[in-house]
């Protein structure tokens, strides 16, 4: 049986001085030569971004909210796995695994955790209750980095198995968005006598199966394949990098805090409902706090590994557990209904809510939460235990 044992988060204030002058030494390119984000992050937004990280972002009030928390560190399977364990105050509350992918981080949810935990203290019934574990993927975040290959898709989701059965929980629901997708997925389709319901909010097929099987498309399974090859096409050059050389990049992304930030903040641009600005609809606080689950714990390298672990890995496994899907309109690829439903055949539930996007709890919390709610009250949820667990076993 796996390890588990209290964590609390303490950057030395030395990490941090690093940080600022690291910030200060900054050896910028020259700007673009297009007045838009087609080339990428534009400098002068990137520089104001770094200056604000150097002299007025506060790391402390991440940690400080992060430490309110109750946090593990699990050893599954040889790592060390870094949980946010929000248990609700609520008898008959269900226990729900949520997990982030790149590059977001458990900060994607903390907005959520009160809403989804105590529903009653923030308008809603004691029956939309649930029990709360945040893993932070191998390699991100506060979790241990693997130091062999293997740690895949599919070895990560047994490792979730092991993860929520240390927590004291035999049966569960999960949910996922991006590798979290994947990995809930995967956790179902292994493990389908404990997940008892799956809601995803970027599901995942073998899209050449799924047309085979299919035969004729219509309209909208068409128009979702258009924009696949359309992304595929002018919007995945950082996937291919992660995928064939993660270390190379690694480099920059661990040495560089402001290769780092443009890294991962472009995505914000790119793949939020954001209006053509990712600060319309996030704080610079909010951005740099998922941009430091990255750089504190120098997971550059580490997180992009999974891409080369699992990216060429299609999902093939039918998924019979009960599923929900929200696609938000800010996803970059959103599959039609009837392409996912050639994967995971029990689709009990599917939305296409008006606003959000690919960090869809981070975007939009209150609209995420309706959606979790909305599914999850469709599934007839029996737990094998009904009260709060006493702790790790």
């Amino acid at each position: 049986m796996a390890e588990a044992a209290p964590y609390r988060i303490e950057i030395p204030d030395a990490d941090l001085d690093d940080l600022r002058d690291r910030l200060r030494r900054t050896r910028w390119p020259e700007r673009e030569t297009v007045s838009d984000w087609s080339q990428g992050i534009p400098s002068e937004y990137l520089r104001e971004l770094c200056a604000y990280w150097e002299r007025e972002y506060d790391w402390r009030a991440l940690e400080r909210r992060l430490n309110a928390f109750s946090q593990l560190r699990v050893n599954v399977d040889g790592l060390g796995i870094h949980v946010l364990h929000v248990t609700s105050p609520h008898p008959g509350a269900v226990p729900l695994v949520m997990t982030h992918g790149w590059p977001g981080s458990v900060v994607e949810f903390l907005d959520v955790i009160g809403p989804l935990t105590d529903p009653v203290a923030h308008g809603g019934s004691a029956a939309d209750a649930f029990h709360l574990v945040l893993p932070s993927l191998p390699g991100y975040g506060f979790s241990d980095k693997p130091t062999g290959p293997g740690w895949g898709v599919p070895r990560i989701a047994d490792a979730w198995a092991g993860l929520m059965a240390t927590l004291g929980y035999d049966q569960y629901v999960a949910q996922g968005g991006d590798w979290g997708a994947r990995v809930s997925a995967e956790l179902a389709s292994r493990h389908p006598d404990a997940v008892l319901g799956l809601h995803l909010t970027l599901p995942s097929v073998d899209v050449r199966a799924a047309t085979a099987e299919l035969g004729e498309l219509d309209e909208r399974d068409q128009a979702a394949l258009d924009a696949g090859r359309r992304f595929r096409a002018a919007g995945t050059g950082y996937s291919t990098q992660q995928s064939t050389r993660p270390q190379t990049v690694g480099y920059g992304l661990v040495d560089s805090p402001a290769a780092l930030a443009g890294w991962i903040v472009e995505k914000f641009h790119a793949w939020t409902d954001c209006d053509g600005h990712p600060e319309k609809i996030f704080t610079r606080d909010q951005l740099l706090d998922n941009v430091m689950m990255y750089w504190l714990p120098a997971a550059g390298a580490s997180s992009a590994r999974l891409y080369w672990e699992s990216f060429r890995s299609r999902p093939q496994e039918a998924v019979t557990v009960p599923t929900g899907c929200s696609i938000f309109p800010g996803e970059p690829v959103r599959l039609s209904r009837r392409l996912v439903e050639t994967r995971f055949r029990d689709l009990r539930y599917w939305n296409e809510p008006a606003r959000g996007g690919h960090f869809a709890a981070f975007e939009q919390p209150a609209l995420f939460v309706d959606e979790l709610r909305t599914f999850f009250r469709l599934l007839p949820l029996r737990v094998a235990r009904d009260d709060v667990p006493d702790g790790p076993r």
